[in-house]
């Protein structure tokens, strides 16, 4: 090989790194289906995973409010992302619970990965899960005072695993 080949396989090399975006992970939330406590008008569940940040899910004024993901097995969640609403209420948001399981029926028994403390109008925040296993991931507003749920977009994120044997 001469010097030539030599440094056009190092670009290409360092292009293909690039382009594989490494330590972000795979997104898996596209692969399951969702439900949420319950549906305010057209703010439908499944608009949380539409991939427009600028559509919203929306649940009645209730008090336990949730969103749920099914992402049909087990996978080790890596981090959840979640974009707020624009526009009014975006502190609708505050105090969320992220949790990931394998309990179907009752989304408050799964462990929390991370609380939603804040996040600003329209920002994107991201929540590290640190592989915490589970097929379920949930959103959900805790406690008695009814309050409305808003999503507009939820991502999960499984660790990629680039050494994985695949034999």
């Amino acid at each position: 090989m001469n010097w030539s080949d030599f440094y056009k396989s190092l670009f290409l090399l360092g292009f293909f790194s690039i382009q594989t975006n490494a330590g972000e992970g795979v997104k898996i939330a596209t692969w399951g289906s969702v439900e949420q406590s319950s549906t305010h008008s057209d703010w439908y569940a499944q608009k949380a995973l539409d991939g427009v940040k600028s559509t919203c899910t929306h649940t009645d004024l209730e008090s336990n409010a949730w969103w749920k993901l099914d992402l049909m097995k087990a996978y080790n969640v890596n981090r959840v992302t979640i974009t707020n609403r624009n526009g009014c209420c975006s502190d609708r948001i505050n105090g969320a619970e992220i949790r990931i399981g394998n309990n179907s029926s009752n989304v408050f028994s799964n462990p929390v990965c991370a609380v939603v403390s804040t996040i600003p109008e329209g920002a994107t925040y991201s929540y590290p899960c640190y592989g915490m296993k589970g097929r379920y991931v949930s959103v959900d507003l805790p406690g008695p005072t009814a309050q409305h749920l808003t999503l507009c977009e939820v991502e999960v994120y499984e660790e990629e695993d680039l050494c994985e044997d695949e034999t």
